[in-house]
């Protein structure tokens, strides 16, 4: 089972609707993900191997070496998107 923390600036407005989105992916589809939320600040802290944000946040994260993967959603409601990349996570880094 993997970790995956979902974070925006705030934590609160964008970052929770991409993480109702995330869980409903993970559900239908019975990915290994356990989905966290928090805001950039809770990013030091998690321990987990996925960061889920947005796209402009993600170019910020993947410029300061964070050890996590960081996948980066340009649409916070597309299913699809949220799929594809999260497949393509699981595909590259199998347990």
């Amino acid at each position: 089972m993997y970790k995956a923390l979902v974070a925006c600036r705030a934590g609160v407005g964008s970052s929770l609707m991409l993480k109702i989105k995330v869980n409903e992916v993970v559900k239908e589809n019975k990915l290994p993900i356990q989905v966290e939320h928090s805001s950039l600040d809770g990013v030091p802290g998690f321990d987990g191997e996925l960061l889920i944000t947005l796209v402009d946040v993600a170019q910020e994260l993947s410029n300061k070496g964070i050890k996590q993967h960081i996948i980066g959603i340009a649409n916070i409601v597309d299913k699809k998107e949220i799929l594809e990349k999260l497949n393509a996570f699981l595909q590259q880094t199998e347990i």
